[in-house]
């Protein structure tokens, strides 16, 4: 005669199921903590990757590092002077991110435009796997210490800073190159801000013009966000548990704090700007002096 098989009681049950739900309770944030620190592992990569081009051009270029975005010559689109060989093709105003990539044959566009001021980057080098809808080429996942290292924009027909020799920075590993940027939206409040706008133009949207990394101190009579008026600030984005991913010109890349590198939040949110926060945003780190300069004046 054989013997029935135990059987769970349904409190049992209950139990098993309780522990299993509180396993996962317990292990999901881990998880979830791993995935973003590969992330962050990965877009670390793809910085240095996309670096060792600002060397490159400077080499190929008399010294010159890479502007930011090549002044707009008249006739826009239609002026070939305004078309730049990026690798695969020549492309209307590349942005500096692009023609790093041409250095080290990572190209930005499968086909690149002259007819065209706005793609998408193409490669996923030139994305933040944290925020893999980044991929306009205006309002990038990436900035660059322009205002320091090359801002090739013209006022009153002059530039804002370019060219500048690399022969001027005292310390490659203490200066900033490119990092992870939050675009115009830095420079409002937190709860102000929207969602990633591509093809957009909207201030407050974030990473709206993030090709650009405006250093920590800015001046009255320094260029700023878009340069446009009344444009603000922009400033580094800590999408990486609360620090952000940043490439010095040395080639190094570390995992930092915004205030860190110099910056300083108020309590809204917002990067600190000029003047009125009780604590000081610095330039040390960007200037390429290691001293805290001033951003280059705009023309007059």
């Amino acid at each position: 005669m054989r013997r029935p098989r135990p059987a769970f009681t349904l409190i049992e049950l209950l139990v098993v199921v309780s522990i299993i739900a509180l396993l996962l309770a317990i292990l999901l944030p881990s998880l979830k903590n791993a995935r973003n620190q590969a992330k962050g592992v990965l877009c670390l990569t793809h910085l240095r990757q996309l670096s060792h081009g600002w060397h490159m051009y400077a080499d190929e270029n008399s010294d010159i590092c890479i502007p930011g975005r090549y002044a707009k010559e008249p006739g826009g689109k239609s002026n070939p002077d305004n078309w730049y060989e990026i690798g695969n093709g020549m492309k209307y105003r590349p942005r500096w991110v692009a023609t790093m990539g041409k250095q080290v044959g990572i190209f930005a566009f499968n086909q690149p435009k002259t007819s065209e001021d706005r793609q998408d980057y193409a490669s996923p080098v030139y994305a933040c796997p944290m925020v893999p809808e980044w991929t306009d080429e205006r309002n990038a996942a990436y900035g660059y210490n322009h205002q320091f290292l090359g801002n090739a924009r013209k006022t009153s027909g002059q530039f804002h800073n370019f060219p500048v020799n690399r022969s001027r920075i005292r310390s490659f590993a203490g200066t900033v190159l490119a990092a992870d940027c939050l675009g115009t939206a830095a420079g409002v409040a937190a709860n102000e801000r929207v969602p990633y706008q591509n093809d957009g133009t909207d201030m407050a949207a974030k990473g709206n013009h993030g090709w650009t990394l405006d250093p920590p101190r800015l001046t009255a009579t320094s260029d700023r966000g878009t340069g446009d008026p009344g444009s603000p600030r922009t400033a580094v984005d800590p999408r990486h548990q609360e620090k952000t991913n940043v490439i010095f010109c040395d080639g190094h890349g570390e995992v930092i704090t915004p205030e860190a590198l110099g910056y300083r939040i108020r309590p809204s949110g917002a990067f600190a700007d000029v003047d009125g926060d009780p604590e000081q945003p610095t330039n040390r780190l960007f200037s390429g002096t290691q001293e805290d300069d001033d951003p280059p004046d705009l023309p007059t």
